[in-house]
């Protein structure tokens, strides 16, 4: 502390867990300022993964199925995670069995770019599928 106060700096502890304490001597305003910048870079990089949901139905055509595809690579060459459901209405919750298929085929024309991160599951009266890219 008595050099701190000589050289007109403040005395920071960096590691004040260690045996015996880390302590540096610098300006504190500077070593703050240094320290929030950091963080602010940091924080520029990070990026947040977003999930986009493509919905389809069990009487979906294939150029639909084609056009939702491309929407959803799309999406995953952005590095976004896709959620696809397949929404049953009325009588189709009968045949929620026969439809799993559309789900596979859509994971199999996307199966150059990604992978299923969580298969087909029923959750109600829809089945969702996660995809994600390939690393």
């Amino acid at each position: 502390m008595h050099l701190a106060e000589e050289a007109g700096v403040d005395l920071v502890k960096i590691a004040p867990g260690a045996k015996p304490p880390v302590c540096k001597l610098v300006d504190y305003g500077k070593f703050k300022y240094e320290q929030t910048r950091k963080e602010r870079e940091a924080k520029k990089k990070q990026r947040v993964i977003e999930i986009k949901e493509i919905r389809l139905s069990p009487n979906i055509d294939t150029n639909d199925l084609n056009t939702k595809v491309n929407a959803a690579r799309k999406f995953l060459s952005k590095g976004d995670r896709v959620k696809i459901t397949l929404r049953f209405r009325g009588r189709e919750m009968t045949h929620m069995a026969n439809s799993k298929h559309i789900l596979d085929d859509f994971a199999q024309a996307l199966s150059d770019i990604c992978v299923v991160e969580k298969p087909p599951k029923v959750e109600g009266r829809s089945m969702t599928m996660f995809l994600t890219e390939k690393r």
